[in-house]
């Protein structure tokens, strides 16, 4: 039983450190990919827009702020704005 609890921590303690933090940047977009739903940013990031994110409403030149996530390796968009 000791054991079983050991080990059920640890996996717990495992997964909690490998989650996915958001993180928030302020940049300018500088190309949009329609194909692969992706936009790069002035810094080289590439980054993944979601379903609910039209790629379409997005042009070089803009700057944004983005809030996203990786996932799989792959950085996610969570939400993007105009940046002030």
């Amino acid at each position: 039983m000791k054991t079983f609890i050991i080990a059920i921590a640890t996996m717990l303690a495992t997964a909690s450190s490998t989650a996915a933090f958001a993180k928030a940047v302020t940049s300018t977009i500088a190309s949009v990919d329609a194909k692969g739903d992706s936009i790069t940013l002035t810094d080289g990031k590439t980054l993944n827009l979601p379903e609910n994110i039209e790629v379409e409403t997005l042009k070089a030149g803009e700057k944004v702020t983005v809030t996203y996530s990786t996932k799989s390796g792959k950085s996610v968009v969570s939400s993007i704005q105009p940046a002030r």
